[in-house]
């Protein structure tokens, strides 16, 4: 990583919030093993922690207690680490604890294994929460361990599981909860594994709660190598962040004065990232001539600037983004400054490795809806225990879901409750599985109707009822094409109202369309056989027609490929693979007769919006054929299933490029300019290619894809809109995203080509610097005041993405800079046109491609857009 990244990082003073905590209101304290049946809670006499069982939090598990006793003095109390719980059965068994979504806690999980089992073989197993591995618990060396994290639930139930991964028993002996409050600024968007938080001092006390209010464990630590210091004064906290008294008091400071305060750690793997807190408070007197003034740096560079601890009072320095370095072993060192008399001092310190939990839980709905039936049935299925569906290794028994990708929680598409005893009526959860496929409850005891609420599954293709005691008539909703059937074996279940035929031993298998729906198809049908010879009048008559009706009127005019539903479940497998979500719906991997690639998006039948956007991206992309453009392969209109099908363009979008995420590769800087040309190309065509023209309203990195050769393509046309050639027209329904959107369009709806421009402009800026469009926490938030402030400055290197790591002609990037700034002038009259926008981006080009002037740039004065009047406020 270069030194720029490291300048660029810039470590606050005091900004973690933690609100003080005056009571243990929303701790979680559970003694596991200890039996319900006795006492189920008890205060912990060291700490005044209440402590209760676990039984109540989860379903499985042994009740064991260590044959050997904790020591007080390794720094937890002796109770709640003598019993444990352990679980023999199942390959994972899972706490459920409720928690705030969105709020920050500190999760610790305490393993003592004390030979209760008698066997002296110590356990290896994982540890997660929820769907992802929070950490592997390996007893091999050591008889006790813990694992400590800060998470953010993304739902009111925070599952804590133990999964076998060999041939021993997982164990817990005690789970603890606390919550640190929502204005917690420390990594707030990260889950963090705690790797040390020390405090030096000659003391060998451990200090946790009721020193610190939110029970972190802070380990003492001392050296031969350093000199310790302490104080009996009170010692204040400036930033909030409420560190311990015994803390505040002690202090260390190297005994060799010219030689800088070292902490090492090793890494466990080469992409692992950091955050770094140090707590620092001046608690010597110092004379009048003594500077005590040092920098930090991590691995060599430099990550602070000079800092000189506030007298008695605590100071806490932190970083504000992750930091990564090469090499195996981390190296945090404080080093005094040349003007500094005295050797640098340090409290106490806080290591956390980032933990990267890319799987999405289940999706809520469907989570809930299986608890839901659950409890219904009174299942208690070993198996059933975590997330449903993620990881996929565990899944549940009975349960399908839709393929786990990054950002895009999976869904439940196949439930099969059969042949396992099953009683009462059939659970109104099932309705909220919108999109399950296939329901099997065959070979039960279930009584009653069948509901309605089965007719009103769309995305339902298969459902087996067989072999129950159902009774009464089949709901007509259910008796539709598409859908297969099965309820043989309920002899007192019948087709129609009048169930006068209960003689029959079996019902028909598989239900066929109705008389009354054939009747429907060909009134449509002969409907569309008379538009098509062009009476607009009996249309303008039908005063009643549906929506649908209209939309399949315009559709049937088209001359592209249209394709049924059963035919898109076809090409996509069943909407096997997930390759993104928007507002419009899923987009989902197919292909077309076993060969051609394609992008399925399915209109989500939730989406009000979503219809208006269907149509007008059919309608444009029918009528509009460009190479920088992405091709429409078909479309679907059947009933409710409403779905678009383009080319598949197997690099994903910009964005991602960019950003490196779902394991994309970073372009270079040749690369970036050539996909510009491109975008531009494709816009320039909407503008003055098209009869009438149009105008994108949506362009973002997001919008712009990548085929096999990086060639870009501009997508998602659902918000684009006709305007007249020179001029505006006036739109009152403004549309876009946050961030890319025209600020005088925002004020004024007129809508005109320059509002793309505007919008390629932010896109140009987000290539060039790869910072995030918009950013509250920055005291610039919109990327045109960031990069408006850093031009004012006159060095590009700190505007260029860093990942380009310099490798880029100084010439060129300076032109790009500034025609990005140009495009984004508030103005729009002062913004040129796509064919100018061409032009210049080719000179940018030809400015790459010979190297000329590489490294040397251009004065900051010749930069004229760099005029501050052209920074758009924030939106």
């Amino acid at each position: 990583m270069t030194m720029e990244i490291f300048l660029s990082l810039l470590l606050v003073l005091g900004v973690i919030h933690l609100v003080q905590a005056q009571s243990q209101r929303g701790f979680i304290s559970l003694d596991c093993g200890l039996p319900a049946n006795e006492p189920s809670s008890y205060t912990e006499p060291n700490t005044g922690l209440e402590f209760t069982s676990d039984a109540g939090f989860i379903q499985s598990g042994e009740i064991g207690k260590s044959k050997t006793i904790p020591r007080i003095g390794y720094g937890y109390p002796l109770k709640p680490y003598t019993t444990l719980r352990f679980f023999p059965e199942g390959t994972r068994n899972c706490y459920n604890l409720p928690v705030d979504k969105g709020r920050k806690y500190l999760i610790k999980a305490w393993f003592r294994y004390g030979n209760y089992d008698g066997r002296d073989i110590k356990p290896r197993f994982d540890l997660y929460l929820g769907p992802n591995l929070w950490a592997t618990v390996d007893m091999q060396d050591e008889d006790s361990t813990s694992e400590e994290i800060l998470h953010v639930p993304t739902s009111d139930s925070l599952q804590i599981c133990l999964v076998k991964n060999g041939t021993t028993t997982p164990f817990i002996s005690s789970l603890e909860l606390r919550p640190l409050g929502n204005n917690s600024s420390i990594a707030q968007d990260d889950s963090l594994k705690l790797i040390r938080r020390i405090y030096f001092t000659e003391s060998e006390n451990y200090i946790r709660y009721p020193d610190d209010a939110y029970d972190r464990l802070w380990s003492p630590l001392s050296s031969s190598s350093l000199t310790h210091i302490s104080t009996t004064r009170d010692v204040s906290n400036s930033g909030s962040y409420n560190v311990p008294k015994a803390v505040r008091q002690n202090a260390a400071r190297p005994t060799n004065a010219s030689e800088p305060l070292t902490i090492e750690w090793t890494r466990e793997s080469p992409n692992d990232q950091f955050y770094m807190y140090e707590h620092f408070a001046e608690i010597q007197d110092l004379q009048a001539s003594e500077i005590r003034e040092f920098v930090v740096s991590f691995n060599g560079i430099s990550i602070s600037d000079p800092v000189t601890p506030a007298k008695i009072e605590m100071t806490t320095l932190g970083s504000r983004i992750p930091v990564n370095f090469e090499g195996e072993i981390c190296s945090l060192q404080l080093t005094r400054t040349r003007r500094s008399t005295l050797p640098p001092l340090l409290n106490a310190y806080e290591i956390y490795r980032v933990i990267q939990f890319m799987q999405p839980e289940t999706d809520e709905t469907d989570a809930v809806a299986l608890k839901s039936i659950q409890d219904t049935y009174k299942l208690i299925r070993i198996n059933w225990q975590g997330d449903p569906c993620v990881p996929q290794h565990l899944m549940w028994d009975g349960l399908n879901c839709s393929d786990p990708i990054i950002s895009t929680s999976p869904r439940v598409t196949s439930l099969n409750l059969s042949s396992i005893g099953l009683t009462g009526t059939i659970s109104a959860a099932i309705q909220n599985f919108t999109k399950l496929e296939t329901l099997d409850l065959s070979n039960n005891n279930l009584t009653g109707g069948v509901p309605d609420f089965l007719g009103n599954m769309k995305s339902l293709l298969v459902i087996n009822l067989s072999r129950n005691n159902l009774s009464g008539s089949i709901p007509r909703a259910l008796q539709r094409e598409g859908l297969k059937l099965l309820v043989e074996g309920n002899p007192r279940l019948c087709l129609s109202d009048s169930c006068k035929k209960l003689h029959k031993k079996k019902l028909i298998v598989l239900i066929v369309a109705s008389v009354a729906s054939a009747a429907i198809v060909i009134a449509v049908l002969i409907l569309l056989s008379v538009l098509k010879k062009g009476k607009p009048a009996i249309l303008r008559g039908l005063h009643l027609l549906p929506r649908t009706s209209t939309m399949n009127v315009t559709f049937a005019e088209k001359n592209s490929r249209r394709f049924t539903y059963s035919e898109v479940i076809k090409m996509t497998n069943n909407f096997q693979r997930v390759l993104g979500k928007g507002g419009f719906g899923m987009v989902y991997h197919g292909s077309v007769n076993g060969a051609e690639q394609v992008a399925v998006k399915v209109l989500s039948q939730s989406s009000t919006q979503g219809y208006k956007e269907f149509k007008a991206e059919v309608d444009l992309l029918l009528r509009v054929h460009h190479t920088n453009l992405v091709s429409l392969v078909g479309y679907c209109y059947e009933g409710d299933h409403l779905a678009l099908i383009y080319e598949f363009l197997p690099n994903g979008d910009l964005k991602q490029h960019l950003s490196g995420k779902g394991g994309r590769s970073i372009i270079n800087w040749s690369t970036r300019l050539q996909i510009a040309l491109e975008a531009a190309s494709g816009l320039e065509y909407l503008h003055i290619g098209c009869t009438p023209p149009m105008v994108h309203r949506d362009v973002k990195t997001a919008n712009i894809l990548l085929d096999a050769n990086f060639k870009a393509k501009l997508a998602d046309f659902g918000l684009s809109r006709s305007f007249q050639g020179g001029g505006e027209s006036q739109d009152t329904a403004v549309a876009g995203t946050i961030g890319y959107l025209d600020p005088e369009y925002n004020h004024s709806g007129r809508l005109g080509e320059k509002s793309d421009v505007y919008s390629f402009g932010i896109v140009l800026l987000e290539m060039i610097t790869n910072q995030p469009v918009i950013n509250q926490t920055s005291g610039y938030p919109h990327i045109t005041q960031w990069v408006g402030f850093e031009l004012n400055r006159g060095d590009i290197v700190e505007i260029m993405d860093p990942n380009l790591h310099k490798d880029y002609d100084f010439n060129s990037a300076w032109r790009a800079l500034e025609l990005a700034m140009v495009c984004a002038n508030p103005s729009s009259s002062k913004r040129p046109t796509m064919s100018q926008v061409i032009h210049e981006i080719k000179e940018c080009i030809v400015c790459a491609k010979s190297g000329m002037s590489k490294n040397q740039g251009l004065e900051p004065q010749e930069i004229t857009s760099a005029d501050t009047s052209m920074v758009p406020t924030a939106r």
